[in-house]
């Protein structure tokens, strides 16, 4: 088992720190991708993932996987442990739910506001912009942090008593927003100590 992706990167991240929760970064094989050099958008890495975009699982019969959501899913029925995305219905619904939640309105916007109403990843990769859209989506993860602070004065994580693939992508999401200079709201003091209990875990820790 392959993952093609590049350390660092929000949803690359998301990715690793869900093997780490499931014991099994050790069962798989990191390819790095030099986004940066433009690699994720040629013919070749097309070929794996038309998204043009990592994380992307390759598995020994040359199936490839994209978007985190599906490899996590992967992962998850693959490995042991604790499960990241459910064990019942309802379970799996909330999870799914909060997840979409912290990828649309927080790591999504603020990747909108990063590519978008920023410098991004410099002119070359940056070939398309709207700054009026990145700034609208800075508003939306602005709104969002928010809306997750008041989830976390009624519950212990995203979607309930346990962790899950939520809290995993909320966490990304932030981690993304420091790098775009998208500061968390200084009264949201319960996404922050959620955020401060999440980076003692050894999965994120590490």
């Amino acid at each position: 088992m392959k993952i093609h992706d590049i350390e660092g990167f929000p949803n690359p991240t998301r990715i690793r720190i869900a093997l780490a929760e499931k014991g099994a970064s050790d069962k798989v094989e990191f390819i790095p991708v030099d986004v940066m050099g433009g690699e994720h958008r040629t013919p070749e890495f097309k070929a794996k993932n038309p998204d043009a975009a990592v994380p992307c699982l390759e598995l020994p019969d040359g199936t490839h996987i994209a978007q985190c959501n599906a490899i996590t899913e992967y992962i998850d029925a693959t490995f042991d442990g604790p499960s990241l995305t459910g064990e019942t219905a309802k379970e799996r619904a909330q999870i799914s739910m909060m997840n979409l939640r912290a990828e649309n309105g927080l790591l999504n916007a603020v990747g909108t506001y990063f590519h978008h109403a920023t410098p991004g990843l410099g002119p070359d990769l940056e070939t398309y912009q709207c700054a009026e859209w990145g700034l609208k989506q800075k508003e939306v993860a602005g709104q969002t942090m928010a809306y997750l602070d008041s989830v976390l004065a009624e519950n212990e994580y995203l979607a309930g008593d346990t962790f899950s693939v939520a809290d995993i992508t909320a966490f990304a999401g932030l981690a993304f927003a420091d790098f775009a200079k998208v500061d968390i709201p200084e009264n949201l003091t319960h996404l922050k100590a959620w955020r401060a209990k999440m980076a003692t875990r050894p999965s994120i820790a590490a």
